[in-house]
């Protein structure tokens, strides 16, 4: 099964940010040498990145948090600004709570740690492209715990963000139909997708959420406020194994 990244026919360009220069171009052979990607633009620091990002107009933007001069996280926070359409992941030794946070509220869509191997870094930007939120899974529990605490009113912004960073609007979509009755076919004709692409999503769901099940995943997802789970009729479908 080809995924959408595959079928769009372009390469993704890819700009990384890394002020170790080893580690720059480790993660610039990784990414080279998947044919689906190239890289566009190397930074050893902040203020390059932010001047040459606009000229370089990656798809994926992999930027450190510890760089020299400015911090990763600004350079998030431009990137989200001048590049809307670009996939922002952080790739970084920092794997805190206030890095993380700091990171989704400037727009990262992905936070995964760079003792990650380059297999799993390729698969993550591919995860990024395909319109998940690659997460180490440490990072992942972070997100949660962090939301499970969300009664503080001056806290709802962050917790939009992180709602948003934690599961696509697409694998949100999917739960909530899930949530509703239909089948893994249903949904796929719902949302215009296939079967096998719904079944990604909700394995994508659940590792993300932490459960084994989908009626744990809604039940979670609901938990969370991700989702509301309507108590309409289930349409009609046939008894075929989910």
């Amino acid at each position: 099964m080809t995924t959408a990244m595959q079928q769009s026919g372009s390469v993704v360009r890819v700009m990384i940010v890394e002020d170790n220069f080893s580690t720059l171009e480790r993660f610039a052979a990784a990414v080279s040498g998947d044919a689906r990607m190239k890289v566009v633009e190397k930074a050893l620091c902040g203020r390059d990145a932010i001047s040459r990002i606009g000229a370089a107009r990656p798809d994926v933007l992999l930027v450190d948090l510890g760089l020299p001069d400015v911090s990763g996280i600004e350079v998030i926070r431009q990137a989200a600004r001048t590049q809307p359409r670009c996939d922002v992941m952080v790739i970084t030794v920092f794997g805190d709570e206030q890095n993380v946070l700091a990171s989704i509220e400037a727009g990262a869509t992905g936070y995964v740690l760079k003792d990650c191997s380059d297999d799993d870094l390729v698969k993550s930007i591919v995860e990024l492209r395909e319109g998940g939120a690659p997460m180490t899974p440490g990072i992942a529990r972070i997100v949660l715990r962090r939301m499970q605490t969300r009664d503080a009113p001056a806290e709802q912004e962050s917790i939009a963000a992180m709602s948003d960073a934690l599961l696509t609007a697409r694998e949100i979509d999917v739960l909530s139909l899930l949530a509703r009755g239909y089948t893994y076919s249903e949904i796929g004709e719902q949302l215009g997708i296939s079967r096998h692409t719904v079944t990604s999503h909700i394995k994508n769901s659940y590792r993300k959420l932490t459960v084994h099940s989908g009626a744990a995943a809604v039940t979670r997802a609901a938990e969370l406020g991700l989702l509301q789970v309507k108590k309409d009729k289930p349409p009609p479908h046939s008894t075929s194994s989910r």
